[in-house]
């Protein structure tokens, strides 16, 4: 077997195991789709009249104020999508697991690409 195929065999088995996790804490995903969900409406439909006529001459009221609000609610997905693939390496490295990977034969770039997968598929 050449590198690459061991390569994608390890990184194969470390997605199986972040999915797994997934389907263990489903809440992680709940707070991960819900959070923006919830943003967007405080922001659009609560705050959305008041924060909209500030915009600049003329107001543009809620309208205008969901194209202005809708990029940041999503780079905060992202960021939290980010933020939760660096706490579950976090959580691996002083749990000891990632010692453990260490004195196996598996590639050590798997760990981070099942992770970062894992999350994609998440979100």
């Amino acid at each position: 077997m050449t590198t690459m195929t061991l390569a994608y065999q390890d990184s194969k088995t470390m997605l199986r195991r972040s999915i797994r996790h997934i389907l263990r804490y489903p809440s992680m995903t709940v707070m991960l789709v819900g959070m923006p969900v919830v943003f967007l409406l405080l922001f659009v439909y609560v705050l959305g009249g008041t924060l909209g006529n500030g915009l600049g001459p003329g107001g543009g009221g809620r309208a205008e104020y969901v194209n202005y609000v809708a990029p940041a609610i999503i780079l905060m997905t992202v960021a939290s999508a980010a933020q939760g693939t660096a706490i579950s390496v976090a959580t691996d490295m002083t749990a000891g697991i990632i010692a453990r990977f260490r004195t196996m034969a598996i590639t050590r770039t798997s760990v981070l690409t099942g992770h970062v997968l894992g999350s994609l598929l998440q979100t």
